[in-house]
């Protein structure tokens, strides 16, 4: 038998609302019932940024050092930093080059004597604000347009559409988010509040598969004991 041939399948906003609604235990009736499914869909999600590391929103930045000039707001929706370089000659196929910059905390920050000292930076404390987070780089850069912090950061998950744009997430996550939903909803019904254990571990049995499977896949290195018996 032939299949569809196609492997696209996602589903916008509403219909997240009206699966969940469904799942918890009756139909969605009202713009009332969209709205308040549309809450507990974004506080959902930002649960799911304290659980862990979501790769889909991980995404390459840059920002360009000036001289003499050590702090660099990121972006508000910038959660935090996994990994980052200062890049040097970019763009250059022969002498561009990355570099390590370490990071720091705030007690190593602040005991730092003189943090006006200029030079290329090898240490960075991250300030995670409440509006977005500052970097704070040591030593100050001491050039412009030589130096490029390239990093990775971690963003936070857009927050729930009007109705007709599709969940920013990874597909697999799908199951999940609309188990997650049909659970927080339960939870503010209370006709529905005896399905809302059932509703917890369908929804947790989900969640984990799917961030079994939303990870880095490396390959093991094992050092050897040299010498140990």
């Amino acid at each position: 038998m032939a299949t569809s041939g196609v492997a696209t399948f996602n589903m916008d906003f509403t219909e997240i609302a009206e699966e969940a609604w469904e799942r918890a235990g009756r139909e969605m009736r009202s713009g009332y019932d969209l709205r308040t499914a549309r809450r507990s869909m974004n506080l959902l999600t930002i649960e799911w940024v304290n659980r862990g590391i979501n790769l889909w929103t991980i995404e390459a930045g840059s920002v360009d050092l000036v001289e003499s000039t050590s702090q660099y707001t990121l972006d508000a929706d910038t959660i935090d930093l996994l990994e980052h370089v200062i890049r040097t000659n970019a763009g250059n196929t022969s002498t561009q080059s990355d570099l390590t910059i370490n990071r720091i905390g705030v007690g190593t920050y602040s005991s730092i004597p003189n943090k006006l000292t200029e030079g290329r930076p090898i240490q960075m404390w991250i300030d995670r604000q409440r509006d977005a987070p500052v970097l704070n780089l040591w030593p100050v850069p001491d050039q412009s347009d030589t130096y490029v912090l390239r990093y990775w950061r971690i963003r936070r998950i857009q927050d729930a559409g009007s109705g007709v744009e599709t969940a920013d997430m990874n597909y697999r996550f799908l199951p999940s988010l609309v188990s997650g939903l049909a659970y927080n909803i339960a939870l503010k019904v209370p006709e529905l509040m005896e399905r809302v254990p059932m509703l917890k571990g369908v929804y947790e049995e989900a969640f984990a598969l799917a961030a079994a499977e939303d990870r880095e896949k490396t390959s093991d290195y094992y050092t050897p004991r040299i010498g140990a018996i």
